[in-house]
């Protein structure tokens, strides 16, 4: 294993854990609430986790949301990776969503809600060109490579029966939220 490098923390809460790793390996360790907080479906919080950090110049965190959380309860961050410069000296807040779109999600003092992943960045200088050097990929941005059914037209007269015809029963689609232009259709909490 390489060398670590040493971020300089403080605890805005002098009781909250020093964010560790739980395995070897890991590249992100644990952030905790220092707050407890309860997200109805569709809701939002920002969370604090009791500590301010001093990266090193070439460096950033990255807060990410936890992957058990997100499979178990529907909770995710915002704004995914939350960013944090080198220069920011503030505590460190998380701003966590409930999206499960039936219940309510709980969070205790020192639930572990995020993961803080540390990594060196790279300055550029950005050169203005009148045109980009070509590639394979050229334009070609949102869904341009497929991979998923919801970008294929859909066929005409096409049977469930048939291989490769999915429909979504009432019961599958209940699991969704539509979240719509109207007012009445959107997410509470925002």
């Amino acid at each position: 294993m390489s060398d670590s490098v040493e971020i300089l923390l403080r605890r805005t809460d002098p009781e909250v854990p020093i964010p560790s790793y739980q395995h070897p390996g890991d590249a992100g360790c644990d952030l905790v609430t220092t707050e407890s907080a309860e997200l109805a479906p569709g809701e939002r919080a920002v969370l604090p986790t009791g500590i301010s950090l001093a990266l090193p110049e070439g460096y950033a965190a990255f807060v990410h949301p936890r992957s058990g959380l997100a499979a178990r309860c529907g909770v995710s961050l915002v704004n995914a990776p939350g960013t944090v410069d080198a220069g920011y000296r503030g505590e460190i807040k998380v701003i966590v969503a409930n999206l499960d779109p039936r219940e309510a999600v709980r969070f205790e003092r020192f639930d572990r809600i995020a993961q803080l992943v540390v990594q060196q960045v790279e300055k550029v200088r950005f050169r203005e060109v009148e045109e980009l050097p070509g590639s394979v990929r050229a334009t070609g941005g949102f869904g341009s490579t497929g991979g998923h059914a919801a970008g294929r037209p859909a066929r005409q007269n096409a049977s469930a029966d048939e291989p490769g015809v999915a429909r979504q029963t009432a019961a599958q689609q209940k699991d969704y939220v539509a979240v719509g232009a109207d007012r009445a259709s959107d997410l509470r909490g925002q």
